[in-house]
This record gives C-alpha cells, structure tokens and sequence, in this order.
C-alpha cells in the first residue's frame, strides 16, 4: 500500500489528538454546571473546548470533541437522557465552527462560531421539545442559558484559539489529513 492511499485518513496523531480534545470537552462540560430545573438540563462551559477544537484543529475534530465530549459528561455527570441529544448538538456545532472557519479569517471565524452556535441551540431545543420535554414552551427556558454557553464558547474560545496559535504556530497543521509522501534519500 502507498502512501498516497493514506490521504484523508485518520493518523495515530490525529486520533491522539480527538482523544484529548474529547477528554478537554467533557472536563470543561462537568466543571461547572449550573442546574435548569424546568428541563433538568444545565449551563456549562463546553462550548469553550468545542470552539476551540473547530477553530484550531479543523471541522472533524470539533466534531468528534463536541458530540463525544459532551455526551459522555452527560452520561458522567448524570443527565443520560441528555447524551444522544449532546452528541448531536454538540457535534454539528463543532463540525460546522470548522468547515465555516477553514479560511482563518476574522469574519470567518464568527461566522462559523456563530452559525455553529445557532444550530447547537435550534436542535437542542428541537430535541428538548419533540423528544424529551414533549412541549413547545417549556424548552424556552433553556435558549437563553444555551446562548450564554455559546456566548462564552466564543468569548473565550476564540481568544485562546488565537493566543496558542501565536505561541505554537504549528497547531495549524494539527489535526489536518495526512498528506506527505514518502521519497528515498537525497541524490548525490
């Protein structure tokens, strides 16, 4: 098998690196979770982790990192009836932040944070009303505590993107396909 078979897929390092931004987003999903009685969900700062993991490492990281992450602190932290919703939520967050913010532009990385975030919230309160609230108003509730998650995922998110990236300049490259090939010595 050559090399060139091997564009597109998920390298050791690449995986290592969804596996600690999984780890990332359920710790900063548990870390602080405040409580919303009316649909036993809760506020939280995993939007922090998945707009980060978009940002930084591309639209399948931020995938993977977004809907496992939160899904398994939902399982954790004990809010199961939550976690399919949070994998997909979450997961088309992280995913859509990535492929808008590809560019790396300013208004790009708005953009996706912005549209990433809208759509977390649409199908969390979709989720909320038609499958486990069974109710159109009481999900209401819940929009303005999962604005202010989106809210802070990009005030923070989109600060610490930029900060690392100036320390470590090589995270652009991180979490990209493998694309190298393989080439024998140099001619003499």
């Amino acid at each position: 098998m050559s090399n060139h078979d091997n564009k597109g897929r998920y390298g050791a390092g690449r995986v290592a690196l969804m596996a600690v931004m999984i780890a990332v987003t359920t710790v900063f999903t548990l870390l602080i979770r405040v409580p919303i009685p009316a649909t036993q969900g809760y506020f939280n700062f995993s939007d922090v982790a998945i707009v980060f993991s978009g940002l930084a490492f591309g639209p399948w990281v931020g995938l993977v990192a977004g809907g496992v992450g939160t899904a398994l602190a939902d399982a954790f932290g004990g809010y199961v009836q939550w976690a399919p919703l949070s994998l997909l939520a979450h997961g088309l967050e992280g995913l859509l932040i990535g492929m808008i913010a590809r560019r790396r532009t300013l208004p790009h990385l708005i953009m996706g944070w912005a549209v990433g975030s809208l759509a977390m919230v649409v199908l969390y309160y979709l989720g909320s009303a038609l499958i486990l609230v069974r109710d159109f108003f009481v999900p209401l509730a819940e929009v303005p505590a999962n604005l202010l998650q989106a809210a802070v995922g990009a005030l923070v998110g989109l600060p610490l993107y930029y900060a690392v990236r100036r320390a470590y300049p090589p995270v652009e490259q991180m979490g990209r396909p493998v694309s190298w090939t393989e080439e024998g010595p140099p001619a003499r």
